[in-house]
């Protein structure tokens, strides 16, 4: 089903579902579902599938010279997806990025994902790559999410990249994408990327999922601002509790996101990483209760991995 049928079927009630990451290579599927199993009591419509993209790694040879190594520490996420479907009969959404996608990649990964029943995709840019200052898209890949987001509704229309194909079977996926209320680290302005972000939607997006924050105004102002510019899809705030004191540095640097300060100077007087879970918990369990009473569709929650948390939060919103 659709993400955004299930909003509809919902009647105003707000769901719950989460986020986790493909297990390191190397790991087996019950790694995952170990992860999952303790959120299933909470009936989430959905679960999302992080994808990590390959990174490059240069090994010296006997002669000196070097060698590009592609490394790849995450498995991909048809198979995941399909495995989720199959054992807990929910709807497994995967992220499909243009970073390491050349278009006919892109389009050959939806063609498998369709044939699995997979009906939700969301459609990311994608981050550098670790060798890379900036982003950059395969040489035949789209360049922003926005164009990843006009090829997956041309399937949808049932137009391929090879045109002469014929009787074309119309893909219907469900597209969601990223939003950023205290906007993406290489937007100018808020106002930017609110622009770029009603592109996407204009090119056939059907929900939007935000970026992590901790301090609710913050969403509350961002949808203001997208209702104002005729942005009218379900947007669904992202939410993740903080679990350890490194995590007040390493949040800011590499999501580009405020912690209030009532959060932080609580996090500082913890004595340890199981105080600071505590904190991070109770902050969630009030963000999460605050959003609610705004009539939020659903509640996502990034789990990095570790449901434990997330479930503590979850059996006293839900």
């Amino acid at each position: 089903m659709k993400v955004t049928d299930h909003i509809q079927q919902a009647k105003g009630k707000t769901l719950f579902s989460f986020e986790i990451l493909p297990p390191l290579k190397g790991q087996d599927i019950q790694s995952i579902f170990d992860n999952i199993d303790p959120l299933m009591e909470f009936n989430p419509p959905f679960v999302d599938v992080t994808y990590h993209r390959e990174e490059y790694v240069y090994k010296e040879l006997d002669n000196g010279l070097l060698k590009k190594q592609v490394v790849k520490k995450r498995p991909g996420t048809v198979g995941i997806c399909a495995a989720i479907q199959n054992k807990y009969q929910v709807d497994a959404i995967p992220h499909i990025l243009c970073g390491g996608f050349t278009k006919e990649d892109t389009e050959n990964f939806l063609i498998d994902l369709d044939f699995l029943g997979i009906k939700n995709v969301m459609a990311l840019r994608g981050d550098a790559v670790k060798s890379e200052t900036y982003f950059r898209p395969e040489r035949e890949g789209n360049k922003y999410a926005g164009e990843l987001v006009s090829q997956i509704q041309q399937l949808n229309q049932g137009n391929y990249l090879d045109d002469e194909l014929l009787n074309n079977a119309k893909t219907s996926f469900c597209i969601g994408v990223a939003g950023y209320p205290e906007k993406h680290m290489e937007a100018p302005s808020l106002d930017s990327d609110v622009y770029f972000l009603k592109q996407k939607i204009k090119n056939g997006a059907n929900y939007i999922v935000t970026q992590m924050f901790f301090d609710n105004s913050k969403f509350f102002a961002f949808v203001e601002k997208c209702r104002s510019e005729g942005i009218t899809v379900p947007i669904i705030p992202g939410l993740k509790p903080i679990a350890t004191k490194k995590q007040l540095n390493v949040i800011p640097h590499r999501f580009h996101v405020d912690l209030p300060d009532d959060l932080i100077k609580e996090i500082i007087k913890c004595d340890n990483n199981k105080q600071v879970r505590e904190v991070g918990v109770e902050w969630c369990i009030n963000q999460s209760k605050e959003l609610i009473k705004k009539n939020v569709p659903i509640l996502h929650y990034y789990s990095m991995g570790k449901s434990d948390n997330i479930k503590s939060i979850a059996a006293q919103v839900f």
